[in-house]
């Protein structure tokens, strides 16, 4: 058997495998027509191929601060002085240019007028309000000293057009979505999302809804996870295998080409199969793989101890495999275990410390030769309650399940008091 830690080595190496044969694709920021943004799950965490020039000015002219006055700061070096109050400055309107002698109403981001260098507060005016435009001319009394620039911003403090806007390799958060945006950048080129095949394999799989026949059960985990690959922003296709081995392996070394199962034609990175990975009779998985350069055995480890890992040779070259066993529990717990922080990576997506440790609220015994890992709960003190038994079909234990307790090789005991490892599900 091979440790946790050895087996995480492997699958890390897989996921690298997959991620070197990514291409690029071109994202929208922003629709051109009618500048309605058209972005979704695909804007995140993707990762720009080149650099993005600025195509303009941030901001691309001098605008207001703030609500208030905008001024000629010579107009009142001599100190407070009451000026003709001018024709008000809405955001989005350009602005005349601004005569001496006269204060022009102004709001919040709206264009500084030829002729003003700075802004006046409003609360700071006598009086200490906007004028009503339609009782006529009037004046308004402004302190005095107030400086060129003040509560300007200016064209190109942000940045200068021409400069780098966004250097290669940014990972895109909401933030540099808004950049692209505000400085009327159309579309980016960026590194395209991991694709994973996650095939699902059992005789005893229902095919679709309904009504199960004789011994037939409902297919558990391309739902679970499914959704636990697609909440990391990877891009996932499923597809419900029989257990015909020749189908099995041929629809496996077609992969390397368009993935079948979209209209889009891309190119699936990363094959994640489940079931059919034991030492029994029927393990399609194994006998279609095991002489095309797939490893199967078994990591020291409760639930999920059946492994398989490799790379198949197709007509597009070698794809990434990794075989998960066939229990819902085991198949969720393998991808915690191995799957999810290098997918989290390779999508630049946020995971859970794992170094976290907690004191147990409860006894509990381990065989000593597997890294047993618990479903468990954190009470209000930190403390960790185990969610039912060990056994791979509890899956609505898993559920209640808040994180996953680790109790260590080689440990055949524990005991209240003691601290283990645990691995936060909810974050």
């Amino acid at each position: 058997m091979r440790t946790i830690e050895e087996h995480q080595r492997a699958i890390s190496e897989l996921v690298e495998a997959a991620l070197a044969s990514r291409g690029t694709e071109i994202l929208p920021v922003a629709a051109a027509a009618s500048g309605s943004l058209s972005l979704g799950p695909a804007s995140r965490g993707r990762e720009l191929v080149h650099d993005v020039i600025a195509p303009l000015d941030l901001p691309p002219f001098d605008n207001s601060q703030m609500d208030g006055y905008a001024v000629r700061s010579s107009d009142l070096t001599a100190g407070p002085r009451a000026l003709t109050v001018g024709r008000r400055i809405p955001a989005g309107v350009a602005p005349p240019p601004l005569l001496a002698g006269t204060a022009a109403p102004i709001m919040t981001g709206a264009a500084i007028p030829d002729g003003a260098d700075a802004v006046v507060q409003i609360e700071l005016a006598d009086p200490p309000r906007f004028l009503d435009e339609v009782a006529g001319p009037a004046s308004v009394t402004l302190p005095g000293s107030v400086p060129a620039g003040q509560f300007v911003r200016s064209r190109g403090s942000d940045l200068p057009g021409g400069s780098v806007l966004l250097e290669r390799g940014t990972v895109l958060r909401p933030a540099h979505w808004g950049v692209l945006a505000s400085s009327g950048v159309e579309t980016v080129e960026v590194i395209a999302p991991l694709r994973v095949m996650l095939v699902s394999t059992g005789a005893e799989l229902a095919m679709g809804p309904g009504n199960l026949g004789a011994a037939k059960i409902h297919d558990a985990n391309t739902a679970a996870l499914g959704s636990a690959i697609a909440s990391l922003g990877v891009h996932v296709s499923t597809y419900q295998a029989t257990d015909d081995v020749d189908a099995f392996l041929a629809f496996i070394r077609g992969l390397g080409g368009a993935d079948p199962t979209t209209a889009d034609g891309a190119a699936i990175d990363l094959v994640v199969t489940t079931g059919g990975v034991s030492a029994g009779a029927y393990e399609v998985v194994r006998e279609a793989l095991h002489d095309c350069g797939v490893e199967f055995g078994s990591v020291a480890m409760q639930p999920g101890g059946p492994q398989g890992w490799g790379a198949v040779d197709t007509e597009h070259g070698s794809l990434p495999i990794v075989c998960f066993p066939g229990n819902p529990v085991s198949a969720l717990v393998s991808f915690e275990a191995f799957l999810h922080e290098p997918l989290a990576r390779a999508a630049h997506a946020a995971f859970a410390d794992r170094d976290r440790r907690a004191p147990l609220a409860e006894a509990a015994d381990s065989p000593p030769g597997k890294h047993q890992i618990r479903r468990a709960r954190l009470d209000a003190d930190g403390r960790v309650h185990f969610v039912g038994g060990p056994s791979s079909h509890l899956l609505h234990h898993y559920a209640q399940a808040t994180v996953l307790a680790h109790i260590p090789f080689g440990v055949s005991r524990v005991e209240p008091g003691d601290e283990v490892v645990v691995w936060a599900l909810d974050e």
